[in-house]
């Protein structure tokens, strides 16, 4: 017999709408890439101020070790020059520095989301935000991720030092890029990041000591990292 059915007995089912800001943004990034393939062929070659094979490996009380990565990953990445230093600090605290640097960023040549880049590798991400940090008098922002593999839990701290900026954003670090291709003829960029293990003192232990890091650390990045002018 049929059933009777009441009210309550029927479910409706949200109809899946994909928002409106997302086909925005993702209409965006598809035209912002194809401007940058278009102009990053007229875009100059700018090498660094001086090469990463000379950077420190002793910053105030922080003692570096140089250390590399598989030559399949350097591929992968494109990078021009690159520097990979573990440092070791008071009270037994360690930072993984690693700065990539493009004379010009070209289709196949282009910075690598550590968002996209660390899933990849098994990390998993639980925590995105921005972080402030003081250097030479003025505020720069830079993004924070938690992530973790297992049992390991690490802080990273990252962002784009590109043509006299510091950007903490993957969106923006596109639209400058096009932007200075086109009326600056460059695309010369890089990517600073830097890693500490979460111990028993916590992630805000290893975020705070991984600030403090960043300020003696950019005024060095600025003797090898081209600025504004050439």
């Amino acid at each position: 017999m049929p059933r009777n059915y009441k009210e309550q007995d029927i479910v409706m089912k949200p109809i899946s709408v994909i928002p409106v800001k997302r086909i925005v943004l993702a209409t965006s990034l598809m035209i912002m890439t194809f401007i940058l393939l278009k102009y990053m062929s007229y875009s100059e070659n700018v090498p660094p101020k001086k090469q990463f094979s000379t950077f420190p490996k002793q910053i105030g009380e922080w003692h570096g070790t140089i250390s590399y990565f598989d030559q399949s990953i350097y591929n992968e990445l494109g990078v021009d020059d690159s520097i990979l230093i573990s440092y070791l600090g008071p009270d037994k605290k360690q930072i993984q520095v690693y700065v990539g640097y493009y004379q010009s960023q070209k289709e196949g040549s282009v910075i690598h989301s550590p968002k996209n880049c660390m899933p990849g590798s098994g990390w998993e991400i639980t925590s995105t935000i921005t972080e402030e940090v003081k250097i030479s008098g003025s505020t720069i922002e830079l993004i924070r991720l938690v992530i973790n593999k297992g049992l390991d839990k690490q802080v990273v701290l990252y962002w784009f030092q590109e043509r006299g900026r510091y950007i903490s954003s993957e969106y923006w670090q596109k639209i400058y890029l096009v932007w200075d291709a086109i009326f600056r003829k460059r695309s010369d960029g890089s990517f600073v990041r830097l890693i500490a293990t979460v111990d028993s003192r916590g992630e805000k232990y290893a975020a705070d000591f991984l600030k403090s890091f960043v300020s003696e650390l950019t005024p060095i990045l600025n003797q090898y990292i081209p600025g504004e002018t050439k």
